[in-house]
């Protein structure tokens, strides 16, 4: 069984997470009167930001005819604008350790290497051009959950990658993340491997229960699980 394709998650994954996510979700519902502490919003990670801040809408507004469309994308513009300001001024955007490495690594194979993200395309542009893994050659496909009918936990990001890429078969698909969603949308997908690692959202034991393939604490472990698929 040879791989034809590794669709990473972004931030947590792949790219630094300081807790600046967290930071902006809070700072966002804040201006429209809910305090919602951290811990309720980490489990949330992976989402298409619009559909966390429906969750988190629906368990802090008691009012349910508050929560439209129109409500959701107010706060989801502010969280935006947060992220897009926070990752063109942060003085560094740090890949997670072994990232590049592993996409060398992919590369050398003729892996196609996908990144999905629960982040829109205005955010996920900053970040990736900053990186500079496209103009490097190191990613060869990007897809926002803003781009698709539904983000993670649905399989659309990665079907869409896998039809780019002309890979068929999503047994030849492998997909890495760190939080809930991401696992569920491999498997959705039909992954080979739905692989958790806890660079990010959850420690290993919190991510036992969503059942991964496979749990790595470093990027650079997934070489070792790659190698014998080629």
């Amino acid at each position: 069984m040879s791989i034809a394709l590794v669709v990473f998650d972004i931030a947590g994954t792949t790219v630094k997470d300081n807790g600046e996510i967290a930071i902006a979700f809070r700072e966002a519902m804040k201006k429209f009167g809910y305090d919602i502490p951290s811990e309720a919003i980490m489990p949330l990670m992976g989402y298409k930001k619009t559909v966390a801040i429906k969750m988190m809408l629906d368990d802090y507004e008691p009012d349910e005819t508050i929560v439209t469309e129109d409500y959701i994308n107010r706060i989801h513009a502010i969280f935006e604008q947060s992220m897009v300001d926070y990752y063109t001024h942060a003085d560094q955007i740090e890949p997670l350790p072994y990232a590049e490495t592993v996409f060398h690594y992919l590369k050398e194979k003729q892996i196609r290497i996908g990144l999905d993200t629960g982040f829109s395309r205005a955010i996920t542009d900053v970040i990736i051009n900053r990186l500079g893994w496209l103009q490097q050659k190191l990613v060869d496909i990007v897809v926002c959950s803003d781009e698709v009918q539904e983000g993670r936990p649905s399989p659309f990001m990665i079907q869409k990658m896998m039809e780019a890429s002309g890979v068929a078969d999503a047994q030849k698909v492998i997909k890495v993340g760190d939080t809930e969603s991401d696992i569920n949308e491999g498997w959705n997908a039909g992954c080979l491997y739905s692989i958790g690692v806890t660079t990010g959202a959850f420690a290993r034991e919190e991510m036992e229960p969503f059942e991964p393939s496979h749990i790595i604490n470093s990027l650079n472990e997934l070489i070792p699980i790659i190698a014998p698929l080629l």
